[in-house]
């Protein structure tokens, strides 16, 4: 708990300062009531829900939250499992946009029975992923190419090659007559993600994989050996390589599990939200996962925690601009906590001075 008060505070701290930022810019009545409607489109609108009774009230905005949280979850510990070994992935967003890709094509151009389809669609986007980041680990490997360099510039070129050429060209939707349609063709019905709560809410079954994925990562890398290598190896090669870890093999197991992660995040949207790969994939996915990480210390628990939270903002935000409030406050609240995080040192010093350790 001490570990996870730096970012707690930060995002405590970042949601206050929007807060006094909206009051100053509308006024303070206004600014308190754009923010309890973030709130409640992100996590159930309770007030509503006891007055009507409606369950609609609350399990439509919780359903938005979640898919959101799937793929922030995913993405996020794309960047914890490479940062793992001491590597930075700056690429989940190219790897996402692979994933999400052959998501699509394997949902639409493949027809097979829902338990066997899904399950393929699934794959496909997770290997898509994992080969588009073997690329860095290799180029890391034998020519020394730094991964922040060859990561970020994958990002472009992965959606240059996809939103500029395949999805506007090659793979473009089947259309009739006069009729267009932009992205590509939409998945099979087998290939989706079940809904959970049927015709009630989008939440589906994305955001049972998220939980599942961080259980078993943060399993793996506390509880089985190799976990352990891949800490050492971060801690120190030259130690590791000492201790007769093979350093080389753990930067391409984990940046293998990096690209599949973010793959995974590009298959969830695509197959329980967006149900084809559309002209542009928006919001920048990948990225937001560097912040879901870092605020959530490299701890794939403290990932779906914070991704949890942020869905759900995002989930909520639209809600603010009934106020005249922008939709885009929960990722300035994002940005901020986590350049609030950066000063963790200050965080420490602070906590220690209230809560003194107590002497081993």
């Amino acid at each position: 708990m001490r570990k996870a008060l730096p970012s707690i505070l930060s995002v405590i701290s970042a949601i206050l300062i929007c807060f006094i930022a909206a009051g100053l810019t509308r006024d303070f009545g206004t600014a308190v009531d754009a923010f309890m409607a973030m709130w409640w489109g992100a996590f159930g609108d309770w007030p509503k829900f006891l007055e009507t009774g409606a369950s609609t009230t609350l399990l439509r905005p919780l359903g938005e939250a979640a898919t959101k949280a799937a793929i922030l979850t995913f993405t996020g510990l794309s960047v914890t499992v490479a940062f793992r070994v001491g590597l930075f992935n700056i690429g989940a967003q190219g790897q996402l946009v692979v994933g999400a890709l052959a998501a699509a094509v394997v949902g639409a151009k493949v027809e097979l029975p829902a338990l066997l389809h899904l399950p393929l669609c699934l794959l496909a986007a997770a290997a898509a992923g994992a080969l588009y980041a073997l690329g860095p680990a290799i180029l890391k490997l034998k020519r020394g190419v730094h991964e922040v360099i060859s990561t970020i510039m994958l990002n472009w070129v992965a959606v240059s090659l996809v939103d500029n050429w395949l999805v506007t060209g090659p793979l473009r939707a089947t259309t009739s007559g006069d009729n267009s349609a932009s992205g590509t063709d939409q998945i099979h019905a087998s290939a989706e993600l079940p809904r959970l709560l049927g015709d009630l809410s989008r939440l589906n079954f994305g955001i049972v994989l998220a939980l599942i994925a961080a259980v078993l990562t943060w399993v793996f890398l506390t509880r089985f050996t190799r976990g352990f290598e891949w800490k050492a190896i971060g801690l120190s090669q030259d130690a590791a390589r000492a201790s007769g870890i093979d350093v080389e093999r753990g930067f391409i197991e984990a940046m293998l599990l990096s690209g599949a992660f973010a793959g995974l995040g590009g298959a969830v949207l695509i197959l329980g939200t967006e149900l084809k790969y559309p002209a542009s994939l928006g919001a920048p996915w990948g990225f937001d996962g560097i912040a879901m990480s870092l605020i959530g210390q490299g701890h794939p628990l403290g990932v779906l925690a914070i991704s949890t939270l942020f869905g759900g903002l995002r989930a909520g935000g639209t809600r603010m601009q009934l106020f005249g409030v922008h939709k885009s406050f929960p990722e300035l609240i994002q940005g901020l906590a986590l350049l609030l995080v950066a000063a963790r040192m200050l965080w420490d010093k602070l906590i220690d001075r209230l809560s003194p350790r107590k002497p081993a």
